[in-house]
């Protein structure tokens, strides 16, 4: 079936982390997104097989050469028939190449300019460089993660995929469904530090309500500091989560854990955390986690085994969702999220560099002729 942004073009310009999520997002959803690669092997191409490139999936590559007039003008025939288009570039690089918003809006004032960076568009560090540490430093997150000792990198999953990917996929539909209504494209500036931010929105409301103490991790509810809500590692070695807030929550854990009828500290007296912690970790260790799952696994304890990523795919509950499926002979998550009727899909896995540019380029309107004279010129390239 067809995806629910079936009948949408967005052409991608080649780029790592975040905006090949956005893209993946958007053509996981139906949309025809085409993908400009560089012409010559590039440090993107690192993969063996570029279908380990799990962001690149669900869409068709051609290889173009930006640097020279005429790759410029192929990409932005291409961008004259799109509804939207995302850049993953520095502020400025974009315009200096020829194909900036104002020149690729000129052309076609329907289009909606997607712009993914770290730092935004302007501001003193917009034109540093950096990476997803860096930026959900800037913004108190990384401050706010890890232990008491100093602050863990969550992977890169809060700055580039989270606060950067999604925001800019959530950013394109927004432009796309507006421009709709109104006939005009616009830009969209998506920073990662301004999606980071967005994240720890709750964090900043506790925090502004006195219930957060930001001066010191591993002292919060949500942080690792409560007893209640953490992880604990069992007896084969592994571990299990527990995430039990609510009152009757923590009840049933107190119950599973023979701890009901203990005198023990109120559940909220942060002063006897740390002790009560040090009690269940001793609980938890005396049973391995498949023990721990049979015991709490479905309850309303908030449980959960804690799984590698060898193991997530295989998990019951993953399996009745079809929450992973087999892309080019791996396991990678499936498209999300889910629809009723026009069905999100994995439209197949990441393309060669430049596997699609000569049926994209006859598509959009290129004879074979100009598609000749381009290759031999050296501005579009041949499958890399």
């Amino acid at each position: 079936m067809a995806g629910p942004l079936t009948g949408l073009t967005i052409v991608e310009l080649a780029g790592i982390g975040p905006g090949p999520m956005c893209s993946m997002m958007l053509g996981d959803m139906g949309a025809d997104v085409i993908r400009i690669d560089r012409t010559a092997k590039h440090v993107m191409d690192r993969l063996a097989d570029p279908k380990f490139a799990v962001h690149n999936r669900s869409r068709r590559s051609v290889s173009v050469d930006l640097q020279k007039k005429e790759g410029v003008e192929v990409a932005l025939r291409l961008i004259d028939k799109a509804d939207g288009m995302t850049e993953p570039f520095r502020p400025g690089v974009a315009e200096r190449l020829g194909v900036g918003p104002e020149v690729c809006l000129n052309r076609n004032p329907r289009l909606v300019y997607g712009r993914m960076t770290g730092w935004g568009q302007e501001g003193p560090l917009a034109k540093a460089a950096g990476h997803d540490i860096n930026y959900i430093a800037l913004t108190g997150a990384l401050h706010a993660i890890g232990p008491k000792e100093r602050p863990a990198p969550p992977l890169n999953l809060v700055g580039d995929f989270g606060g950067g990917g999604m925001l800019l996929a959530f950013g394109m539909v927004c432009g796309l469904l507006e421009a709709q209504r109104s006939g005009k494209g616009q830009v969209v500036d998506a920073a990662m530090v301004d999606g980071a931010a967005l994240l720890l929105g709750g964090i900043f409301g506790m925090a502004g309500a006195g219930l957060w103490n930001d001066a010191a991790r591993e002292s919060n509810m949500l942080d690792g500091g409560a007893h209640f809500y953490g992880t604990y590692e069992t007896s084969d070695g592994n571990f299990v989560s527990i995430g039990s807030i609510e009152p009757q929550f923590y009840a049933l854990l107190l119950e599973k854990t023979g701890l009901k009828n203990e005198t023990l500290p109120a559940q909220m007296d942060r002063a006897q955390w740390g002790a009560l912690k040090a009690k269940l970790a001793g609980i938890f260790k005396s049973k391995t986690r498949d023990q721990w799952c049979e015991i709490m696994e479905g309850t309303d304890i908030c449980f959960a085994p804690v799984l590698s990523m060898k193991e997530a795919p295989h998990h019951a509950h993953a399996k009745a969702r079809g929450a992973y499926v087999d892309v080019g002979g791996f396991a990678q998550p499936a498209a999300a999220p889910r629809f009723s009727r026009t069905r999100e899909a994995v439209r197949g896995p990441a393309a060669r560099r430049g596997e699609h540019t000569d049926q994209v380029l006859a598509e959009k309107g290129f004879s074979a002729a100009e598609i000749a004279d381009l290759k031999k010129a050296g501005i579009i390239g041949a499958q890399g």
